[in-house]
């Protein structure tokens, strides 16, 4: 795995400007990802590329997210430092690293054996300590339920019943739904009494959410 050298860093920040005039405000989120190594994520070859704005291919016919959909959907969740995060498709890993470095409680749940095995590794040499499932992310992670908020990685045709269960009150919950060509980003909020409210952001396009409650395949 290749170092985090000057020159990468400054590819990094060069990112980061670019985010900003694309919208993103919360400096939370831009200091996250100024700290995370996103060429961690992928093999050395790409490492220049990784700090261009595009997703990128992982193997297992994933993605590693734009980071600008990161970002957004990051922002999206509005969340502070300490609170319970579960994550739905730890992919790379890259996200789930920027939840850590937020100071956030991550859970998060892959169904690829492999990915999960790769994320784990290159979280670990970050020194990022989120608990990780490998399992169908469509049915959340009771064990550890509720959550302060969300996340899901992954296009759904419907939010999963299950994940709107295990949010906690007053939680947010970010998920794409669509087809599986293009999604609308929804914020699900969930009030101090368990009523939800559900509001429909710009169009994303994403890997399938495969599971019982996603796509089947």
């Amino acid at each position: 795995m290749l170092e985090d050298t000057p020159k990468l860093q400054g590819l990094r920040e060069r990112l980061i400007q670019a985010l900003i005039r694309k919208g993103i405000r919360n400096m939370s989120v831009l200091n996250a990802m100024r700290q995370v190594p996103r060429h961690f994520f992928l093999p050395e070859m790409f490492a220049e590329e990784s700090y261009e704005d595009h997703a990128m291919p992982i193997g297992e016919g994933q993605t590693i997210s734009q980071p600008y959909t990161v970002a957004k959907q990051t922002e999206l969740l509005n969340p502070s430092s300490g609170m319970k995060v579960l994550e739905i498709g730890t992919g790379s890993g890259y996200q789930c690293s920027v939840l850590c470095a937020m100071g956030l409680k991550v859970f998060s749940v892959e169904r690829n054996v492999a990915l999960h095995h790769q994320a784990k590794a290159v979280l670990s040499r970050l020194g990022f300590k989120p608990r990780l499932k490998c399992g169908d992310g469509t049915l959340g992670w009771d064990t550890y339920a509720p959550y302060d908020r969300i996340l899901v990685t992954a296009g759904s045709p419907e939010i999963p019943e299950e994940l709107i269960k295990q949010l906690a009150p007053n939680g947010i919950l970010i998920i794409p739904v669509g087809d599986r060509s293009t999604q609308h980003m929804k914020l699900l909020s969930k009030d101090a009494e368990g009523n939800v409210s559900v509001e429909s952001r710009e169009a994303f396009s994403f890997v399938p959410l495969i599971g019982k409650q996603g796509w089947n395949k």
